[in-house]
C-alpha cells in the first residue's frame, strides 16, 4: 500500500511539479477571473467531441465561445476583458455546453462551479458566476490544534425551532453561542457541499466545490466559520468523496456524455444500495479533482479539517454490503480491498498534513481497518481519528433487548474500551443516524410517548421519565469518559430532543415539522429538558478542566455484575456508575485516595434526587481493593 502511495506521489512530483501545484487546480479549472479582467476556463471532458461556454454574457449562444482541445481530455478557453472589465459579470448564469459523441448537445454545470442556485419555480439548479467586488475577508486566525476534541455535529438547515430551511446567518448568531456555552470546542458541519435533494441529508452531492446556496451565500458561510474561530471553535466539514449523486442535470454524472468520466463505467461505477455513482480513484484527473476539492475548502473557507463519510464503502470492492467484520485480518487484506481508494485516502491525508498540519481528519469506518489512524509513513491511512461506531449500536441493543437487571457491565466496558492500540477514537452515544426517521434517539427509546405528556416539572415524576432522564445522563457520561479520545454529539440530542428527524419529501407532504431542532425547549423553566442540557454542559466543562479525552486510556478497577457498578480512573478522576435499577449502596468500597464530588448525575440541577452530600470529603485508607493499595468508602 505504501509503495502504491509513494509511486503516485512520485508521479505527481515528476509530471505535475509537485503536490502543491497539483492540488491548486481549483484555481485554474472551472471559470476563473484573471487579474487583467479576462476569464480563463478549463474543463476535463475526455468523452466530449467539442466544448463551449454559454450564458447570460453571450445571450446563451451555444457556439460563440468554443474551448480549445488539449492533451488528456482537457479543454481550455480564454475570454479577453471587455473595456477593462470582466466579460462575465458577477451573478451571471452559465453552462458548459458539451457536444457528445452521438452529436447531442448537453448543457452542464461545471464540476468546479463555486455557486449554484435554484429558483423556487424551477426543478434544476443554475450555475452562477461568483466573483463579488469585495469577497469576505477573514478576521480571526484558526484555533490551534485541539488536544481534547468535543464535537457538536450540526446541520445548518435544521438549526432552528421554526419549520423552514435555516440560514448560515441564523447559525452564526443563534447556534454558535449555544455551542460555545455547552462546552463544545468543535462543530462538524454536514450537508454543506451542494446537494440538489435536501432530504438526502447532504450525502448525494451534486456540486462538490459549491457551498449549499439554500442557506445563503458563500460569504455567509465564510463569516460563520470566522465567527466560530473568534470563539475558539474548530470547524470541520463532513466531506463526501465516497460517491456522488446520479443526477446528470445538476451533478457530475455523464458530464461529458459518457457513462464514465469521473466514475467507473458499468456495474462497478454504481452503488447498489445508495443508488449513486462511484469514483474511479485510479484516474489521474479524479485524484486532481478530489484533492483540489479538499484544499479549496481549507484555503477558501478556512475549514479546519474533515470527517470523511462512507470510508467503509471506499475501502472494499464489496462496499461493506452484506458483509460482517469480526476483526480477522483476512477481512482487511486481500483482493476485495480497493487499493486505489485506500491510496487516495493516504494521498488526501498526506496532502492535508503536509500543507496544513493544523487540520484534523476523521474516518467514518465501521469495518475496523487496521492502521487507518496511523501515519502514512508507517503505511497507515493517515487519519487522526476514527468513529467508534460500535458504541451507539451497543447502547441501542442494550436498551432495546435487555431488562435493566440483565445489563452486562463487562460487555459495556468491553465495547467502550475495545479500540486499536494508539489509534484515536471518537466516542458517541448517538449521532444523526439515530435521529433519522425510522430510528429512535436514546431519549425517545428510554421515554417514548411520555416525552409528550410528562416532561413538565408541574407533573409528577413518573417512573418512565425518571429512569429515562437518569440513564440518559449516565450513558452519555460513561461514553464521554471511557469510550475514546474525542466525543461527539448530534445537535439537540444533548437535551433529549423529543422527536425524530425527517426532511420534507413526498412521503410527508413536504413538511418541515420534523426538519428542525427545538432549542426553545431548554429555555422553558417548566420543562425537564433543562436538566439534561445543564448536565451535558457541565460534563463538557469538567472535561475541559481535567482533559480526560487527551489522557491515556482509563484503568477500570471494577465492573461488578450483581451490583451493576462500574468504576474507573482517568485523568486523576474517579468515575463511579451504579446501573442497578433499584439498589443503592452505603459504604461502597472503591479504589481511590482523597476525593470530593465534582459531577453528580443525581444532583437537583440535573433532575436528580439529591441523595449525596457534596460537602463530604472522602479519605482513603490503606485497605487494598481491586489490586490497588488504597480505597475509600462512598
Amino acid at each position: 500500500r505504501y509503495s502504491l502511495f509513494y509511486n503516485h506521489l512520485k508521479n505527481i512530483e515528476e509530471s505535475e511539479g509537485g503536490l502543491d501545484k497539483f492540488t491548486k487546480s481549483y484555481k485554474t479549472f472551472g471559470v476563473n477571473q484573471l487579474a487583467d479582467g479576462g476569464i480563463y476556463c478549463k474543463e476535463w471532458a475526455p468523452g466530449a467531441e467539442a466544448v463551449f461556454l454559454a450564458g447570460d454574457f453571450n445571450g446563451w449562444d451555444p457556439f460563440s465561445h468554443p474551448y480549445k482541445k488539449l492533451e488528456y481530455g482537457k479543454w481550455e478557453l480564454f475570454i479577453p476583458p471587455k473595456d477593462g472589465c470582466s466579460p462575465v459579470p458577477h451573478g451571471s448564469k452559465l453552462k458548459v455546453v458539451i457536444r457528445a459523441q452521438n452529436g447531442a448537445l448537453l448543457y452542464r454545470i461545471s464540476p468546479w462551479a463555486r455557486y449554484v442556485v435554484r429558483d423556487e419555480d424551477k426543478v434544476n439548479y443554475d450555475w452562477v458566476h461568483w466573483n463579488p467586488p469585495q469577497s469576505y475577508i477573514h478576521k480571526n486566525p484558526s484555533p490551534k490544534r485541539l488536544k481534547s476534541l468535543r464535537i457538536y455535529e450540526s446541520h445548518v438547515g435544521i438549526a432552528s425551532p421554526e419549520g423552514k430551511v435555516a440560514s448560515y446567518k441564523n447559525f452564526t448568531y443563534n447556534v454558535l453561542p449555544r455551542i460555545k456555552d455547552l462546552g463544545y470546542n468543535c462543530v462538524q458541519l454536514m450537508a454543506i457541499m451542494e446537494h440538489a435533494y435536501y432530504a438526502s441529508f447532504g450525502y448525494q452531492v451534486t456540486s462538490f466545490f459549491a457551498a449549499s446556496s439554500r442557506y445563503g451565500t458563500p460569504d455567509d458561510l465564510k463569516e460563520m466559520i470566522d465567527v466560530a474561530h473568534s470563539m475558539g471553535i474548530t470547524v470541520l466539514l463532513d466531506v463526501v468523496h465516497s460517491h456522488a449523486s446520479k443526477n446528470s442535470e445538476d451533478g457530475l454524472n455523464q458530464f461529458d456524455g459518457t457513462d464514465s468520466c469521473f466514475f467507473h463505467s458499468g456495474y462497478r461505477g454504481n452503488h447498489q444500495l445508495w443508488d449513486s455513482r462511484l469514483f474511479d480513484y485510479a484516474n489521474w484527473e479524479v485524484l486532481r479533482f478530489l484533492l483540489s476539492n479538499l484544499r479549496m475548502w481549507i484555503e477558501d473557507y478556512r475549514f479546519d479539517g474533515f470527517r470523511f463519510d462512507g470510508v467503509t464503502s471506499m475501502l472494499y470492492h464489496h462496499h461493506g454490503i452484506g458483509t460482517g467484520f469480526s476483526g480477522d485480518y483476512n477481512e482487511y487484506f486481500g483482493l476485495h480491498v480497493d487499493e486505489d481508494a485506500l491510496c487516495y485516502l493516504m494521498l488526501a491525508n498526506h496532502m492535508i498534513n503536509s500543507l496544513h498540519p493544523e487540520c484534523i481528519t476523521i474516518a467514518e469506518d465501521v469495518s475496523g481497518m487496521p492502521a487507518l489512524c496511523r501515519p502514512v509513513a508507517e503505511g497507515g491511512g493517515g487519519f487522526d481519528y476514527r468513529l467508534a461506531m460500535a458504541i451507539p449500536d451497543k447502547w441501542i441493543q442494550i436498551i432495546k433487548e435487555l431488562k435493566d437487571e440483565d445489563w452486562n457491565m463487562g460487555n459495556i466496558v468491553h465495547t467502550l474500551t475495545n479500540r486499536r492500540y494508539e489509534e484515536k477514537y471518537i466516542a458517541y452515544a448517538e449521532s444523526h443516524d439515530q435521529a433519522l426517521v425510522g430510528d429512535k434517539t436514546l431519549a425517545f427509546r428510554l421515554m417514548d410517548a411520555e416525552m409528550y405528556t410528562n416532561m413538565s416539572v408541574l407533573m409528577p415524576l413518573t417512573p418512565v421519565i425518571d429512569r429515562g432522564i437518569q440513564l440518559h445522563k449516565m450513558i452519555r457520561l460513561i461514553t464521554h469518559a471511557l469510550g475514546g479520545e474525542s466525543y461527539l454529539n448530534f445537535m439537540g440530542n444533548e437535551f433529549g430532543h423529543p422527536e425524530w428527524l425527517d426532511f420534507p419529501r413526498i412521503g410527508n407532504n413536504e413538511s418541515y415539522h420534523y426538519a428542525r431542532r427545538q432549542f426553545n425547549l431548554t429555555e422553558d423553566d417548566l420543562l425537564r429538558y433543562k436538566f439534561l442540557n445543564a448536565f451535558d454542559r457541565d460534563m463538557n466543562k469538567l472535561e475541559e478542566r481535567f482533559g480526560w479525552l487527551a489522557s491515556p486510556q482509563a484503568y477500570v478497577s471494577e465492573k461488578h455484575e450483581s451490583n451493576k457498578v462500574i468504576a474507573f480512573e482517568r485523568a486523576g478522576l474517579i468515575f463511579i456508575f451504579n446501573f442497578h435499577p433499584y439498589q443503592s449502596y452505603v459504604d461502597y468500597r472503591v479504589v481511590a485516595f482523597k476525593y470530593k464530588i465534582l459531577l453528580d448525575s443525581d444532583a437537583g440541577e440535573y433532575g436528580g434526587h439529591q441523595r449525596l452530600d457534596h460537602n463530604t470529603e472522602y479519605f482513603s485508607e490503606e485497605y487494598p481493593h481491586n489490586y490497588r493499595p488504597n480505597s475509600i468508602m462512598v
